[in-house]
């Protein structure tokens, strides 16, 4: 693999006295074809003054698909507690942040849907991972540590499959991905797990129930708009259900609906509407909506075709169609989306052939993984609503040296809750004697 053009900026500090550097790379769009078109991968450096800049390189690998790295306003959580042992490189992975874009405007630049999905095929796990050892080569750097959260344990595997030689031990939280089978098991497991989860929260908040039910009724009058001008619809307003799959976040959706209507009225309040929007539109990230489902796609399989839509049958509940009260949904995605954000429109075509895509390149090698001689840690939330934790158990089975820590603490976002705590404790796990 050639060593990737590097841009370095000159290093700079934060408010809070962190060195932060910028890093350019210059990787092929297909790593199969390392002489064709070139794309920019962004990654931003933090260090320390206690020698950071001589420290090994721990790499962060982001949750998504779609999702840049993370911009902290003061190092704190886990980043603070790695900053102890690392210099810590946040990459906004391919079509992120900035990085070269994805989205409505680079996206249709290309010319028809085909050129956009034989593009957007590019921009899954095993790119991701050729990209970060392009990097690495690129930074002179030794085999380096990885925190996965998320898509990003994802992407972890896919290193520890196809790149193990770049590793020298990997950390994941929330992030084993089931190794084989179609993305239809995700979506059962995530309706019977996000039903729970509802249960729970409205249990303590029953009044929210009744709230809900009048916000539905309201919507279901068809003339209510996002502040971006697109409908509202009952099923928009399901996707409120992100806010299940937190800790702290339980009690944010609580604040919003006790606020759902403007006092007195049956008029739905800028503070809902804003919400929901926030979660519903993908301006800023279109590829979570588009590449959603193909994060699970494996050769040889039937398309993804929108699994969480044709698995919607068998969960009743949470249909809009025969619920009166359809239950939050969360991180299922359906072809309607791209009917009604803005931000999606001019891609729907792009999205439907990635929807029915066949021809996927593979995700993990199943007998690397058992080989596996890099040091894993991977911490599976017992209640995760998004990664579900049988489905973990069973993936991390297959991979030899990875260690499993289960707790029934956090859900989906406890790096963000107790960073400090959980990087120490798999940081430990994976030390060699």
């Amino acid at each position: 693999m050639a060593t990737a053009p590097h841009i370095a900026g000159s290093p700079s500090r934060m408010h809070d006295g962190t060195g932060i550097r910028d890093h350019y790379f210059t990787v092929p769009l297909d790593h199969q074809v390392p002489d064709g078109e070139q794309l920019i991968v962004y990654a931003r450096e933090f260090f320390t003054d206690d020698g950071g800049g001589n420290k090994p390189w721990l790499l962060y690998l982001q949750g998504g698909p779609g999702g840049k790295g993370s911009r902290p306003a003061r190092v704190s959580g886990w980043m603070a507690e790695a900053l102890k042992h690392y210099r810590v490189l946040m990459l906004d992975q391919r079509g992120t942040g900035l990085s070269t874009p994805v989205n409505r405007h680079t996206l249709t630049a290309r010319g028809t849907p085909t050129n956009q999905a034989r593009y957007l095929t590019h921009f899954r796990a095993p790119d991701i991972v050729a990209d970060a050892e392009v990097i690495r080569r690129a930074l002179g750097a030794d085999p380096w540590v990885t925190l996965g959260q998320s898509f990003g344990g994802f992407c972890t595997l896919t290193y520890l499959s196809f790149a193990p030689e770049g590793l020298a031990g990997s950390m994941i939280t929330g992030g084993i991905p089931p190794l084989a089978g179609p993305a239809d098991q995700v979506y059962q497991a995530t309706y019977r797990n996000m039903r729970a989860r509802n249960r729970e929260y409205f249990r303590r908040f029953p009044k929210d129930l009744e709230i809900l039910t009048n916000i539905y009724s309201r919507v279901r009058g068809d003339d209510v708009v996002l502040p971006d001008g697109s409908p509202l619809t009952v099923g928009r307003v399901q996707a409120l259900g992100m806010y299940l799959g937190g800790n702290t976040r339980i009690d944010a959706l609580h604040y919003v609906l006790e606020e759902a209507f403007i006092a007195g009225t049956d008029t739905l309040s800028d503070t809902l509407l804003t919400a929901v929007y926030q979660q519903v539109s993908r301006a800023t990230n279109p590829l979570y909506l588009i590449l959603h489902e193909a994060i699970y796609a494996q050769p040889g399989a039937q398309p993804t075709a929108w699994a969480a839509q044709r698995v919607l049958a068998d969960f009743p509940d949470f249909n809009p169609k025969k619920a009166d009260t359809p239950l939050l949904t969360g991180e299922m995605c359906f072809d309607w989306y791209t009917d009604l954000d803005p931000a999606l429109q001019p891609v729907a075509r792009a999205t439907q052939l990635i929807a029915d895509w066949t021809q996927w390149g593979p995700l993990y090698d199943l007998d690397q993984l058992a080989a596996n001689q890099v040091p894993v840690a991977a911490l599976v939330y017992t209640d995760d609503v998004y990664v579900d934790r049988d489905l973990s158990l069973a993936a991390a089975e297959q991979v030899t040296n990875l260690q499993v820590w289960e707790s029934d603490q956090w859900h989906h976002d406890g790096i963000g809750e107790a960073g400090a705590e959980i990087f120490a404790r798999l940081h430990q796990m994976i030390q060699r004697d």
